[in-house]
């Protein structure tokens, strides 16, 4: 009975969501999608090949079926999940675990292990498939350094120091991978051929960025920072080109190129949508109303849509509340 009145509460709380979106907004929550388990939770990556969703949660990850718009599969034995790295080309998914200070390998189509892989760093904590070397590297928090995996022999290949705490990653897919540096505002650029960091910048005024996405065409990155600013650089010239403004408590963002709207994911309860006019112009198209605590972000390039997970927090704590984690999923309406 318990769990019927959850249902029935989250059911009222989706439909207050969708229903009280500004009516002027170009977007709107499409889909509220209910996920079982509890705990905290980091990013979230999709299979566009297979149309899956991929959430970390707690010690799990949640696997959704984006078409049907609902959980098909719960992964186990994530101990301090982090991120979910996609290798269509190899039918794999590495999953971080920060504190088993490993990586777990599972197979795309039935979700079930394949290996177990040691980390030689503290905390791994965002990770990235390379296709154009075939590596996986694995950023480490508590270490400041990348291991770099051979994604196809889940043998180490090295580890390469970092100058300070890295965060999310990016690769140009040419053999250039990007990350943002959070406690120096820095982004460190790595040779995936010979595995070694040959260039760092600073990113001020932007402080502590955390989420990474890149603009292979017109070589940007947008990092968003803990000061409430995206920094635009530029990956030839190495340096920042300029800062839009953007919502509190972001962690993540997301670009699509067709759309050339760049979404970065507020945990105050926003989406700040920000309009590419150029390489070098952006604006900020409006502030959408999400929940408070969606910090992270994907976005399913195909579609065009958004997703973004959170739960219910116990009031005046950062505590969720059981049985209300969801994935919110956003769409443009024009």
């Amino acid at each position: 009975m318990k769990r019927k009145l959850v249902i029935l509460a989250l059911s009222l709380v989706t439909a207050t969501m969708i229903s009280a979106q500004p009516k002027t907004s170009e977007y709107r929550i499409s889909k509220v999608i209910h996920l079982t388990g509890n705990g905290g939770w980091d990013y979230l990556s999709v299979d566009q090949v297979n149309g899956n969703l991929f959430v970390s949660h707690g010690t799990t990850v949640n696997v959704v079926d984006l078409q049907k718009g609902e959980e098909i599969s719960v992964i186990p034995g994530t101990n301090g999940v982090h991120g979910i790295a996609v290798a269509n080309d190899l039918n794999l998914a590495f999953i971080s675990c920060g504190r088993d200070t490993s990586v777990k390998v599972v197979d795309l189509h039935n979700f079930k292990d394949v290996a177990r892989i040691k980390v030689t760093g503290l905390n791994p904590d965002a990770i990235l498939y390379d296709q154009f070397s075939h590596q996986i590297l694995t950023f480490n928090g508590r270490s400041s350094n990348a291991t770099v995996i051979d994604a196809k022999t889940f043998k180490v290949k090295a580890t390469i120091p970092l100058s300070g705490k890295p965060e999310f990653p990016q690769t140009d897919g040419n053999g250039k991978i990007y990350v943002n540096i959070e406690d120096k505002g820095e982004i460190s650029i790595i040779n995936a051929r010979n595995l070694k960091v040959e260039k760092t910048w600073s990113i001020a005024p932007g402080e502590e960025p955390s989420g990474l996405a890149l603009d292979a065409v017109n070589k940007r990155l947008f990092s968003v920072c803990g000061n409430k600013m995206m920094v635009v650089s530029d990956i030839e010239a190495g340096k920042v080109v300029t800062t839009v403004p953007i919502g509190d408590g972001c962690d993540g963002v997301a670009f699509d190129p067709e759309k050339k709207r760049i979404y970065a994911s507020c945990g105050e309860g926003v989406m700040t949508i920000i309009g590419q006019e150029s390489a070098d112009k952006y604006i900020v198209v409006e502030n959408m109303p999400t929940k408070q605590g969606a910090r992270t972000i994907t976005v399913n390039k195909s579609t065009h849509k958004v997703y973004l997970s959170v739960a219910e927090r116990e009031q005046g704590s950062r505590t969720s509340k059981p049985d209300t984690f969801t994935v919110l999923e956003i769409e443009p309406v024009k």
